[in-house]
């Protein structure tokens, strides 16, 4: 496996692909796999994690991995540094143009009659791809955190505060001080899928865990919620590389 400076070499030789990444987390309390859109796959392990271990890990579950890569391969035709032309936000159904000039001075995005405008060095690849985070981030905040509040004052749930996160293996969670946090790449999936990810993270307010109480008043909340999670968990397949990487 080639390792970025700093990754650990947990897989095998026999295990090893050129877009697989084993990433070791603090937060992390046990392994999960991810495969993105293009087919590029995350491992992420708790600190101090064992090469055998996740080893094991990826035999129990390369036919899986497979399967997904096969699956989100096609998704992402671009190249992996390349920048977007235009961003479709499907929660709130809106598409922008993506316009980029190059001019000296901090990088910035500005808002255009139909799109936005990123201005900065264009030979500085990796700065405009943060811009682009930065404002994904801010535009995330501006548009998700009200409509939680929204969806919590319908159902009567209170949260203490929303944090908006450009997370890779998680949609959402909330924490035992009532702090919700949510996925800004939310953006990018059904409206009625981001409402379902609302109603879970705030069901967990009342019960913090997936007991049956929780369940009942998750479908109490939102009738038919399987299908919405269902798509959830097949909401990568909804984004952009650039948003991810």
């Amino acid at each position: 496996m080639s390792a970025a400076a700093g990754q650990l070499a947990l897989l095998d030789a026999s295990q090893a692909q050129p877009d697989w990444r084993v990433r070791e987390s603090a937060r992390a309390r046990r392994l999960t796999v991810r495969v993105f859109p293009g087919g590029r796959v995350e491992i992420v392990v708790p600190v101090g994690t064992r090469s055998r271990t996740v080893q094991q890990f990826v035999s129990h579950h390369r036919r899986w991995i497979d399967r997904k890569i096969q699956e989100l391969r096609h998704l992402v035709s671009e190249p992996v540094d390349s920048l977007p032309q235009t961003v479709f936000f499907q929660a709130i159904d809106r598409r922008l143009t993506v316009e980029y000039r190059d001019a000296p001075g901090p990088f910035r995005v500005s808002e255009t009659a139909d799109g936005i405008l990123v201005s900065g060095e264009l030979l500085r690849l990796p700065l405009l791809r943060h811009t682009l985070h930065r404002w994904l981030l801010h535009t995330a905040h501006a548009q998700l955190v009200p409509w939680l509040g929204s969806v919590a004052d319908r159902h009567g749930l209170e949260f203490a505060r929303v944090q908006v996160r450009r997370q890779r293996t998680r949609w959402g969670s909330c924490s035992r001080s009532g702090t919700i946090s949510i996925n800004a790449c939310l953006m990018f999936q059904p409206a009625d899928v981001v409402r379902y990810l609302f109603v879970h993270e705030l069901a967990h307010t009342v019960h913090l865990n997936h007991s049956r109480r929780f369940w009942r008043l998750v479908e109490h909340l939102e009738p038919g919620w399987q299908t919405l999670d269902r798509e959830l968990a097949r909401g990568w397949q909804h984004v952009p590389h650039w948003a991810i990487g």
